[in-house]
């Protein structure tokens, strides 16, 4: 069994989601957001920092997985978003979490089966692949996207590499 915290990061909502992968089955464990309340910037950090470590103190997951950054419509947006990630980056790997890292459309190749796929799509597929009553707020949905495509991804090189074994070494 492996749980999985999965973060979308954000300098005022940070969400945040964590899932257990046992065999080929992904359960929902717990989810939600951050929300940073000041208006000055190293704060927020400090509070992104102090709810990850919290939140991995509450649940110990086995690993994290973060979507990349990817440019915003304007540079300000981008480094805000990347100096948020850095502090949930900072959080779990001083908790000694491995970090994975994966791009909004590797994330949503994973749970949708499309990397152009909507918000609304990827919230419905979490609801699915979980078996949850409610749909989670967006930011949740989100970091639950996130951890369900590292869940996917490692199963998949797990499975690759049982296949090399097998084949003494070479992929066919």
């Amino acid at each position: 069994m492996t749980r999985i915290l999965g973060i979308d990061p954000g300098s005022r909502i940070t969400g945040f989601g964590v899932i257990e992968l046992q065999g080929h089955q992904h359960q929902y464990v717990s989810s939600g957001c951050i929300r940073t309340s000041s208006d000055v910037l190293a704060e927020r950090l400090q509070e992104i920092f102090n709810g990850l470590v919290e939140i991995v103190a509450t649940h110990k997951p086995d690993v994290m997985a973060i979507e990349r950054v990817f440019m915003h419509r304007n540079a300000d947006s981008a480094l805000k978003l990347g100096q948020a990630r850095g502090a949930a980056i900072c959080a779990c790997s001083t908790q000694s979490l491995s970090v994975h890292e994966y791009s909004p459309r590797e994330i949503k190749q994973a749970v949708v089966g499309k990397g152009g796929a909507s918000k609304e799509q990827v919230q419905h597929m979490v609801v699915s692949m979980l078996s949850l009553n409610a749909s989670p707020q967006a930011d949740a949905a989100d970091a639950l996207a996130t951890a369900i495509c590292h869940a996917q991804m490692s199963q998949g090189l797990a499975a690759m590499q049982g296949v090399k074994g097998k084949r003494g070494g070479r992929l066919r």
